[in-house]
């Protein structure tokens, strides 16, 4: 059904957007920015340091196939809906 088809889509691209919020917050929280708000780094004689933070490619990968998959579900309704007889 074209209506469950448009549905479908739009909650994929929020659903999208929404991870992609949220992969960007984790990039923050986990991010050099952190280390001055630590209480035990503040503590006299203490050094931290910031070395590095697993790669999180992978994770900017799952966003870019989110938004593709979006597309082809678009593509799809509009398929559809080139089918029925709603376009005429």
């Amino acid at each position: 059904d074209l209506t469950v088809s448009v549905l479908i889509a739009f909650l994929w691209l929020v659903s999208t957007f929404v991870w992609a919020k949220a992969l960007a917050d984790i990039k923050v929280s986990t991010g050099a920015s952190i280390v001055p708000g630590i209480e035990s780094c503040k503590a006299p004689g203490t050094s931290c340091h910031f070395l590095s933070v697993t790669s999180m490619g992978i994770l900017n990968v799952s966003v870019v196939f989110g938004l593709l998959n979006m597309i082809l579900w678009a593509g799809n309704v509009w398929l559809v809906y080139k089918d029925t007889n709603l376009h005429s």
